[in-house]
């Protein structure tokens, strides 16, 4: 892909992970380097079966913060969120927590200027030609926050790669090849975190907590348009809502123009319990294409496509259909969205009624738990009977800031508490 999306930043979070080899993430589909790097996988797993190191020996603590401090440099996909604490469950590790993600994103500065994040909005390969991976972990290093000596699938450590990597031919050659061939230099596609601050990059994700999302949710501060961000670097939005309870059903109102510049839409029923936790690509790639898309915010239980663009707030929870205060929403009520994209806080509040007008915000958030949940929420008529088990196992597992994994001592622990008739 020529962006960032889901499937780049899977590519950049294995090879922070040590699980690719260095500088092989966003290569190029049908170049030979792309056969370079196949042969040279290939030696390195047959390296590494007679060596005798497995993949556990990889996949470490360690290894899980250093891939993410490279997502978090890349300026990666929300997606992501779910898949490293999903492979730390499945390796036996520590998984990574919401305040591990914000301690991580407020540690580490967005180095990487590519689609669909800006400024200048790169395609992924510059990205590859700049350096890639590892030319983002020379300046982790600088910074005194990598893992330096996790194990990765050449046999040597992170540090060791880097070493070879600062003075290997491979590293001059594809900047050279960067400048000549794009007239594009290496330095403003991947930057110091003293450049990447002048030039205004921003920290990739925000988590923003309210009386809509009291166990928390996601945004990706970076993907919203600049325009609509202040000079502070604040993103701030209130209004009356728009409550859909499909993606099909908000996407129809774009299209027939029902959507206006300073909406706030919200999407309820659509986590894991209602449609397996779909991605909403369609609605926020149709905003992408109105004239005043970036003056309309989402707020969401579902997820988001890593290529989504806007002001656009996800895997809220608790979602709609385990009780969660998103569901008690409905349309024509005042809610309050603001993002601090500096200092990565965020609040996505109910503040009243049209009838009662705003409230101050404890009076609010009580009325807000006084409500039902919206009479018309209900899962995909279409849902599969497995993905409504899988939904109910990965709730009990501990749901989205879990990975959406089974935990099985921990599903039949939360079973036994259940009162016997």
């Amino acid at each position: 892909c020529q962006f960032l999306g889901t499937a780049g930043t899977s590519q950049v979070v294995a090879e922070g992970l040590g699980l690719s080899l260095p500088h092989s993430a966003l290569a190029p589909s049908g170049e030979p380097v792309w056969v370079d790097i196949a042969r040279a996988s290939a030696r390195a797993a047959l390296k590494l079966m007679k060596a005798g190191i497995h993949a556990k020996d990889i996949l470490t603590d360690k290894a899980i913060e250093n891939a993410m401090m490279v997502h978090a440099a890349f300026g990666g996909s929300t997606n992501l969120l779910l898949h490293i604490p999903a492979i730390a469950h499945q390796a036996g590790l520590r998984l990574p927590t919401v305040e591990d993600w914000i301690r991580i994103n407020q540690a580490v500065p967005r180095l990487v200027d590519v689609l669909p994040n800006g400024p200048k909005y790169h395609p992924t390969v510059r990205a590859f030609m700049a350096g890639g991976v590892p030319e983002v972990m020379l300046y982790l290093r600088e910074l005194g926050i990598l893992h330096l000596d996790a194990m990765t699938v050449t046999g040597r450590t992170v540090g060791e790669n880097l070493e070879w990597w600062e003075k290997s031919e491979r590293r001059e050659r594809f900047k050279e090849i960067l400048e000549k061939q794009e007239g594009v230099r290496p330095d403003d596609v991947i930057m110091s975190p003293e450049v990447a601050k002048e030039r205004g990059l921003t920290s990739t994700i925000t988590f923003p907590v309210g009386n809509i999302a009291p166990e928390g949710s996601v945004i990706k501060s970076t993907a919203i348009d600049p325009k609509v961000i202040d000079e502070n670097g604040i993103y701030y939005h209130k209004g009356p809502c728009k409550v859909y309870l499909s993606e099909k059903s908000a996407v129809y109102d774009i299209k027939h123009e029902k959507v206006k510049k300073g909406d706030i839409l919200v999407i309820i029923g659509t986590g894991p319990s209602g449609t397996g936790m779909e991605e909403t690509y369609q609605v926020t790639s149709s905003l992408k294409h109105l004239s005043y898309g970036k003056y309309v915010s989402l707020i969401t239980d579902a997820r988001f496509s890593g290529v989504s663009t806007g002001a656009c707030v996800g895997h809220v929870g608790p979602e709609a259909l385990a009780g969660g205060p998103i569901g008690k929403l409905r349309t024509g009520d005042i809610v309050e969205i603001r993002i601090d994209c500096r200092n990565l806080h965020g609040t996505v509040n109910f503040l009243g009624t049209a009838e009662t007008g705003e409230l101050p915000l404890g009076e609010a958030t009580k009325l807000l738990a006084t409500r039902t949940s919206h009479p018309d929420l209900a899962p995909d008529p279409d849902l599969p009977d497995d993905t409504k088990l899988w939904a109910a196992l990965q709730s009990l597992s501990g749901g989205t800031w879990r990975g959406c994994v089974y935990d099985v001592p921990r599903i039949l622990e939360q079973i036994r508490r259940i009162p016997k008739e």
